[in-house]
Protein backbone atom coordinates (compact mmCIF):
# COMPACT_ATOMS: atom_id res chain seq x y z
CA UNK A 1 0.00 0.00 0.00
CA UNK A 2 3.24 1.95 0.82
CA UNK A 3 4.37 1.77 -2.31
CA UNK A 4 1.03 2.86 -4.50
CA UNK A 5 0.84 6.03 -2.04
CA UNK A 6 4.01 6.88 -3.06
CA UNK A 7 3.61 6.50 -6.95
CA UNK A 8 0.35 8.50 -6.96
CA UNK A 9 2.46 10.87 -4.72
CA UNK A 10 4.87 11.21 -7.75
CA UNK A 11 2.26 10.52 -10.72
CA UNK A 12 0.51 14.09 -8.88
CA UNK A 13 4.16 15.75 -8.72
CA UNK A 14 4.56 14.56 -12.81
CA UNK A 15 1.12 15.40 -13.56
CA UNK A 16 1.10 18.71 -12.17
CA UNK A 17 3.74 19.73 -14.12
CA UNK A 18 2.55 18.42 -17.02
CA UNK A 19 -0.18 20.32 -16.67
CA UNK A 20 1.23 23.42 -16.23
CA UNK A 21 2.62 22.84 -19.46
CA UNK A 22 -0.62 22.12 -20.83
CA UNK A 23 -2.20 24.84 -19.92
CA UNK A 24 0.37 27.27 -20.42
CA UNK A 25 0.57 26.52 -24.12
CA UNK A 26 -3.34 26.34 -24.50
CA UNK A 27 -3.48 29.60 -23.09
CA UNK A 28 -1.01 31.22 -25.01
CA UNK A 29 -2.61 30.05 -28.27
CA UNK A 30 -5.93 30.92 -26.77
CA UNK A 31 -4.33 34.59 -26.92
CA UNK A 32 -3.32 34.43 -30.07
CA UNK A 33 -7.31 33.99 -30.68
CA UNK A 34 -6.36 30.01 -31.70
CA UNK A 35 -9.57 27.65 -31.58
CA UNK A 36 -9.43 26.27 -28.15
CA UNK A 37 -10.03 22.60 -29.37
CA UNK A 38 -6.77 23.05 -31.45
CA UNK A 39 -5.30 25.23 -28.90
CA UNK A 40 -5.79 21.91 -26.68
CA UNK A 41 -4.66 19.30 -28.94
CA UNK A 42 -1.45 21.11 -29.25
CA UNK A 43 -0.84 21.65 -25.74
CA UNK A 44 -1.71 18.19 -24.86
CA UNK A 45 0.50 16.77 -27.13
CA UNK A 46 3.01 19.02 -26.38
CA UNK A 47 2.81 18.41 -22.66
CA UNK A 48 2.45 14.49 -23.64
CA UNK A 49 5.90 14.29 -24.24
CA UNK A 50 7.12 15.82 -20.61
CA UNK A 51 4.18 13.40 -19.27
CA UNK A 52 5.64 9.97 -20.91
CA UNK A 53 9.88 10.84 -20.08
CA UNK A 54 9.07 11.44 -16.39
CA UNK A 55 6.41 9.18 -16.12
CA UNK A 56 8.61 6.33 -16.66
CA UNK A 57 11.57 7.63 -15.05
CA UNK A 58 10.17 8.54 -11.79
CA UNK A 59 6.51 6.97 -11.51
CA UNK A 60 6.31 3.51 -13.24
CA UNK A 61 8.83 1.03 -13.25
CA UNK A 62 9.45 -0.76 -16.80
CA UNK A 63 8.57 -4.12 -17.32
CA UNK A 64 11.84 -6.56 -18.36
CA UNK A 65 8.72 -8.62 -19.81
CA UNK A 66 8.04 -5.67 -22.56
CA UNK A 67 9.94 -4.23 -25.06
CA UNK A 68 10.05 -0.24 -25.08
CA UNK A 69 7.99 -0.35 -28.37
CA UNK A 70 5.03 -1.74 -26.79
CA UNK A 71 5.57 0.05 -23.85
CA UNK A 72 5.38 3.48 -25.82
CA UNK A 73 2.22 2.59 -28.28
CA UNK A 74 0.70 1.30 -24.95
CA UNK A 75 1.27 4.86 -23.71
CA UNK A 76 0.21 7.00 -26.51
CA UNK A 77 -2.91 4.85 -27.31
CA UNK A 78 -4.28 5.19 -24.03
CA UNK A 79 -2.72 9.27 -24.55
CA UNK A 80 -4.63 9.22 -27.93
CA UNK A 81 -8.01 8.05 -25.97
CA UNK A 82 -7.48 10.87 -22.79
CA UNK A 83 -6.81 13.04 -25.67
CA UNK A 84 -10.37 12.57 -27.19
CA UNK A 85 -11.93 12.52 -23.26
CA UNK A 86 -9.58 16.38 -23.02
CA UNK A 87 -11.11 17.10 -26.71
CA UNK A 88 -14.88 16.18 -25.71
CA UNK A 89 -15.50 17.96 -22.42
CA UNK A 90 -13.50 21.35 -23.50
CA UNK A 91 -16.17 21.00 -26.28
CA UNK A 92 -18.99 20.53 -23.79
CA UNK A 93 -18.02 23.25 -21.51
CA UNK A 94 -18.14 25.29 -24.09
CA UNK A 95 -20.66 24.59 -26.56
CA UNK A 96 -23.26 26.42 -25.19
CA UNK A 97 -21.18 29.83 -26.45
CA UNK A 98 -22.35 31.30 -29.22
CA UNK A 99 -20.10 30.78 -32.48
CA UNK A 100 -18.31 34.00 -32.44
CA UNK A 101 -16.96 33.71 -28.55
CA UNK A 102 -13.60 33.25 -29.27
CA UNK A 103 -13.28 36.94 -30.68
CA UNK A 104 -16.74 38.91 -29.44
CA UNK A 105 -16.76 37.15 -25.79
CA UNK A 106 -12.96 36.15 -25.87
CA UNK A 107 -12.60 36.56 -21.31
CA UNK A 108 -16.11 34.13 -21.19
CA UNK A 109 -14.57 31.71 -24.03
CA UNK A 110 -11.00 31.68 -22.20
CA UNK A 111 -12.42 31.21 -18.75
CA UNK A 112 -14.85 28.22 -19.82
CA UNK A 113 -11.93 26.53 -22.06
CA UNK A 114 -9.92 27.02 -18.92
CA UNK A 115 -12.56 25.75 -16.49
CA UNK A 116 -13.62 22.79 -18.79
CA UNK A 117 -9.50 21.94 -19.20
CA UNK A 118 -9.28 21.51 -15.47
CA UNK A 119 -11.87 19.27 -15.60
CA UNK A 120 -10.77 17.37 -18.04
CA UNK A 121 -7.24 17.09 -16.09
CA UNK A 122 -9.00 15.62 -13.44
CA UNK A 123 -11.16 12.95 -15.77
CA UNK A 124 -7.96 11.92 -17.93
CA UNK A 125 -5.23 11.77 -15.11
CA UNK A 126 -7.44 9.08 -13.19
CA UNK A 127 -7.66 7.56 -17.11
CA UNK A 128 -4.30 7.35 -17.42
CA UNK A 129 -3.19 6.41 -13.80
CA UNK A 130 -5.35 3.26 -14.18
CA UNK A 131 -4.47 2.11 -17.71
CA UNK A 132 -0.48 2.32 -16.92
CA UNK A 133 -0.58 1.13 -13.51
CA UNK A 134 -2.75 -2.18 -15.31
CA UNK A 135 -0.49 -2.39 -18.09
CA UNK A 136 3.01 -0.57 -17.71
CA UNK A 137 4.09 -1.00 -14.43
CA UNK A 138 6.43 -3.68 -13.44
CA UNK A 139 4.84 -5.87 -10.23
CA UNK A 140 6.56 -5.12 -7.35
CA UNK A 141 9.82 -6.95 -6.72
CA UNK A 142 8.99 -10.62 -5.20
CA UNK A 143 5.88 -10.64 -6.64
CA UNK A 144 4.30 -13.09 -9.15
CA UNK A 145 3.74 -12.26 -13.00
CA UNK A 146 0.30 -13.15 -13.51
CA UNK A 147 1.12 -14.92 -16.47
CA UNK A 148 -2.36 -14.64 -18.26
CA UNK A 149 -2.77 -10.66 -17.58
CA UNK A 150 -3.05 -8.82 -20.46
CA UNK A 151 0.26 -7.01 -19.82
CA UNK A 152 2.19 -10.11 -19.76
CA UNK A 153 0.62 -11.43 -23.09
CA UNK A 154 1.46 -8.03 -24.50
CA UNK A 155 4.94 -8.26 -23.41
CA UNK A 156 5.51 -11.39 -24.62
CA UNK A 157 4.15 -10.29 -28.33
CA UNK A 158 6.67 -7.44 -27.92
CA UNK A 159 9.43 -9.26 -26.99
CA UNK A 160 8.65 -11.98 -30.10
CA UNK A 161 7.80 -9.41 -32.52
CA UNK A 162 9.37 -5.89 -34.11
CA UNK A 163 6.93 -3.43 -36.17
CA UNK A 164 7.57 -2.41 -39.63
CA UNK A 165 10.24 -5.61 -39.86
CA UNK A 166 12.56 -3.78 -37.36
CA UNK A 167 15.82 -5.59 -36.13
Amino acid sequence: MRKLIEQVAKFGVVGIIAFLIDIGVMNLLLHFHINNLAASTASFLISLAFNYLASMKYVFTHRDDMARWMEILVFFVSAAIGLGINELIIWAGTSTLPADAATAMHAKYVLYTNASKIVATVVVSIWNFIIRKWLLDAPASGRPKAKDSLACRLGAFSLTHRPFGWR
